[in-house]
């Protein structure tokens, strides 16, 4: 909270109305919520930025090469999927526990060893020849840029003064919308002009730069409550069984075994939860789940992470198979998506500095649920500039939620916790996004994912991502209410 409302009564104005931290929440602590000093402020961001990179990049980039790798590798197309499912696999798997262990080396240390790590694997890439060899290669790679991304967001809150923490989350998927607007190209240049195996290699110059730089990142510093080992496999373990229950499920025939996997995962992450009530630091952040303005933050997350992945997924299909544009026009066709963001989640997390996260996530799930009806609803004859005003309506309203939501889960934890509130968003985006890309393989499957019905249901999963913006509004308004 900034001090020209720190002794305002909460919601007595739009700033920060939902930002009060809950009394027994550490107390704000001067320096500590400075940030860093300039310009070592400016060579920090520009490292975190290209660590960013790293990760978003290495995790898209393989998308557009995976035929190529399939026919080079004498392998099928389902098989060579597992390049892209596994690497997602052992990231959700890793952030929790890299991230608890980022909070006990200390965050720039773990961010560091992890690009190394991905570095390395990197390196075996290029002599890999089969398909086993390149997914071992990729859980390396995996485990370097899970390390680096557990505990990016913590760094980030070091990084900007808390009065700027919301333009820094904006700033940061500014990197990611880029990079993921970058990574498809430039993976289809390399296959077009060079061996593929460069593909996992292109991101290695963005962990070069940030290592080379990263001594302005913010200094390591070492907790005092010991890693628990024992906690840490066991949530990789609980991830891994109901992510991989899901992908069963979905994608690898095995509807009924994914099924039961997944619900053993579930029962899993139960008893981890309850385990994990009477420890300090835990490796499961329950701690931070019953905070109402943190648990609501990532149920909404998920949702609105669902939503926008049934999106993206979805609507290729549809473009292609339902309405008729050839592979290259689909391209073109979403390019108003990420281009819109690019604009609008700066201006986002500049807002949220400045006004309720939570009035800017509601307004914005409200405007993407009638972006995404509209797409549902729209012609078959619909033209390029049809499509591109609904995808641009959709965009404005997921780039109003996404930077918002983060400040408040960021904002809201306990600074020696912000390396667990990093971790868990970023589990909820994983996870959210495994969750909307397997509803679109169900529709897909029975024969409903061509029409209005996944735009429906993404449409009310932005809506339900908004009534948790409401619900924490009202909470943080009314908290004995």
């Amino acid at each position: 909270m900034s001090s020209a409302s720190a002794g305002k009564p909460v919601g007595s104005d739009l700033s920060f109305a939902d930002d009060a931290m809950p009394a027994n929440a550490e107390a704000s602590a001067g320096h500590e919520d400075d940030g860093l000093a300039m310009p070592r402020r400016i060579w920090a961001i520009v490292a975190i930025s290209f660590g960013t990179a790293l990760f978003v990049l290495d995790g898209t980039i393989a998308n557009v090469a995976l035929p190529t790798i399939a026919r080079d590798l004498h392998v099928e197309g389902g098989a060579i999927v597992n390049v892209v499912t596994l690497y997602q696999l052992v990231m959700v798997m890793a952030l929790l526990p890299f991230s608890n262990l980022g909070e006990r080396l200390g965050l720039r240390r773990v961010y560091q060893i992890g690009q190394v790590i991905f570095m390395a694997a990197s390196a075996l890439t290029l002599a890999v020849n089969s398909l086993p060899a390149l997914l071992m290669v990729r859980v390396g790679q995996a485990l370097g840029a899970g390390m680096a991304m557990s505990v990016s967001t913590a760094m980030i809150r070091q990084i900007y003064p808390k009065t700027k923490l919301g333009s820094g989350l904006g700033i940061n998927s500014v990197i990611v919308a880029s990079s993921n607007a970058v990574a498809p190209v430039l993976g289809g240049l390399i296959v077009a002009r060079a061996d593929w195996r460069l593909i996992f290699v292109a991101a290695v110059p963005c962990a070069l730069v940030s290592l080379l730089i990263g001594r302005f990142l913010p200094d390591p510093v070492r907790g005092k409550v010991p890693f628990n080992w024992r906690s840490g496999l066991w949530s990789a373990a609980t991830f891994a069984m109901l992510v991989g229950g899901i992908e069963l499920a979905v994608h690898g025939g095995w509807l009924f075994a994914g099924i039961a996997l997944a619900l053993v995962g579930l029962a899993s992450a139960l008893l981890l939860a309850r385990s994990e009530k009477a420890r300090i630091n835990p490796v499961f952040p329950v701690d931070l789940l019953s905070r109402p303005a943190i648990g609501i933050s990532i149920l909404a997350a998920m949702a609105g992470f669902i939503g926008s992945a049934g999106l993206v997924v979805a609507l290729p299909f549809r473009l292609e198979q339902g309405m008729g544009f050839s592979p290259s026009e689909v391209g073109l066709l979403i390019l108003p998506l990420p281009l819109t963001m690019l604009f609008v989640s700066p201006a986002a997390g500049w807002l949220s500095d400045r006004v309720s996260p939570s009035i800017l996530g509601l307004t914005g799930m409200v405007i993407a649920a009638i972006g995404l009806i509209l797409l549902a609803f729209m012609p078959v004859q619909a033209g390029a500039a049809a499509i591109a005003w609904r995808l641009v309506v959709c965009a404005l309203g997921f780039g109003l939620f996404f930077s918002p939501n983060a400040r408040m889960v960021v904002s809201n934890a306990p600074r020696e916790r912000t390396a667990a509130a990093g971790g868990l968003l970023a589990t909820g985006r994983l996870f959210g996004q495994t969750l909307g890309a397997a509803s679109i393989g169900l529709f897909l499957s029975f024969g409903a994912g061509l029409g209005p019905i996944p735009m429906l249901f993404a449409a009310g999963l932005a809506l339900l991502a908004g009534l948790g913006s409401l619900t924490r509004w009202r909470v943080a308004e009314n908290p004995r209410g």
